[in-house]
């Protein structure tokens, strides 16, 4: 008998653990419906703030050893313009959709939260790693206090299970974690993008327009396991990681370390849209090998030792 791959996080539910993270391919709604169909378990939209954005000028990306560093400025169409997306792919697909979100207020947060309920998101992930109006030039997620205020602000506003991405460039990311639970977060997502830097040797300039972008892929998986590991030790609530997953070793990995479900983005511009289902029959031929007849019987194993 085949080993079961659903995943329920609160009232969240879905069919496999893999799920598209944010900021890539989450434009449109017709590249989200690809995704679906190319067999992620959910999809996240790109962080969705309540104006129209242009973000920074070119250059936002550039590729590293094992990794990809980028400065997008939070670019992004603005929620009314972008609900009209959500809405095309919640008519062509039953794979759930959450809503990435960001504002520069809790209560952006929270009338962004409400615009894409109301389009039909099936949850809400929290992108706390954006300057906060109360903290200028700070991330929200730097401070536990704007953390709790944002994410009690937005379970006030919703009637869906919230998910709070936090930032590996604070200095306990387990106390942010924790405020965030403390507030009534349903799930957290670790990691956001490390905080990185290219400059090109020959001009003494940065590459990227902004100087500092976020690393992402391989070269920050072992960040991202640890953080899950100690963040799942620390709660209660469910895990999601979120870096650097390529393969399924490296999805089970995240499992073993405390992970529920796994996020999935770099790895698509080397792998393409097939690494889902390659993530996936690896999940299921592990769990088959072991044992086991759902993916919870390994999350979290490796805290016995």
């Amino acid at each position: 008998m085949k080993p079961s791959l659903s995943v329920k996080i609160g009232r969240f539910e879905c069919a496999n653990p893999t799920i598209l993270a944010a900021g890539i391919l989450g434009v449109t709604g017709r590249l989200l419906i690809a995704v679906a169909e190319a067999g992620a378990g959910a999809v996240t939209t790109k962080s969705i703030g309540p104006e129209p954005r242009e973000g920074f000028e070119n250059p936002t990306v550039v590729r590293v050893n094992h990794g990809l560093l980028n400065a997008m400025g939070l670019a992004n169409p603005g929620m009314e313009a972008f609900k009209r997306e959500l809405e095309e792919v919640k008519r062509n697909t039953r794979v759930p959709v959450i809503a990435s979100i960001f504002g520069f207020s809790s209560d952006d947060f929270a009338t962004v939260a409400a615009e894409m309920e109301e389009a039909g998101a099936d949850a809400i992930e929290l992108n706390i790693s954006c300057p906060h109006v109360e903290a200028v030039g700070r991330e929200i997620g730097e401070k536990p206090d704007l953390v709790t205020k944002t994410v009690k602000t937005v379970k006030g506003e919703v009637d869906l299970e919230v998910f709070t991405k936090v930032s590996p460039n604070v200095t306990d990311v387990v106390e942010i974690a924790r405020a965030a639970e403390s507030a009534g977060t349903d799930a957290i997502i670790a990691i956001n993008t490390v905080r990185g830097m290219k400059i090109d040797v020959e001009t003494g300039r940065p590459i990227l327009s902004a100087g500092i972008g976020g690393l992402s892929g391989p070269a920050i998986r072992p960040i991202a396991v640890r953080s899950v590991y100690e963040i799942s030790k620390a709660v209660k609530i469910p895990v999601i990681g979120c870096g650097g997953i390529e393969r399924w070793e490296d999805a089970v990995e995240f499992i073993l370390a405390g992970a529920s479900a796994v996020e999935i983005g770099t790895a698509i511009m080397d792998r393409e849209l097939q690494v889902f289902k390659e993530v996936v029959a690896g999940i299921e031929s592990y769990l088959t090998e072991k044992g086991c007849s759902e993916v919870s019987e390994i999350v979290g194993r490796s805290h016995r030792y």
